[in-house]
C-alpha cells in the first residue's frame, strides 16, 4: 500500500503551511492572563513568581524573564486602571459595523 510521506515542517512541529505569530506576540496573553487570574483569586500585585505559578499549573512553558518584565511594566497600577486606560484607547478606532439589517424592514415596510 505504499508509504506515506510526512509533509514538511517548521522546527514547532506544525505544517508550513501554519503560521505562527511571532514569539513575544504568541507569549504575552498566557502571561497577562496568569497575571489577572493572581488578581481575580485577590493578589492585587501578583510576582513574577506567581505567573510561573499559574503557568506551570496548566503545565505551560513559563520564561521567568518574560514574567518579570511584565510585572516590572505593571508595577504600581492597578488592573482597574489598565483596563479602564485601555478602554479609552480603544474607543480612538471608533465604532463600526451594523448598519447591515435594514434592508429586510424597508422591504417589509414597502
Amino acid at each position: 500500500q505504499g508509504s506515506r510521506v510526512a509533509s514538511p515542517s517548521h522546527r514547532s512541529g506544525l505544517p508550513r503551511h501554519c503560521s505562527r505569530p511571532p514569539l513575544a506576540a504568541a507569549m504575552s496573553l498566557k502571561y497577562a492572563a496568569a497575571y489577572m487570574m493572581a488578581v481575580l483569586a485577590g493578589n492585587d500585585s501578583p510576582s513574577a513568581g506567581d505567573i510561573q505559578k499559574i503557568l506551570e499549573s496548566v503545565e505551560a512553558e513559563c520564561d521567568s524573564s518574560v514574567a518579570e518584565k511584565l510585572v516590572s511594566e505593571l508595577s504600581g497600577k492597578t488592573v482597574h486602571e489598565l483596563i479602564k486606560d485601555g478602554k479609552e484607547k480603544l474607543k480612538a478606532f471608533g465604532g463600526g459595523g451594523g448598519g447591515g439589517g435594514g434592508a429586510p424592514a424597508a422591504a417589509a415596510a414597502g
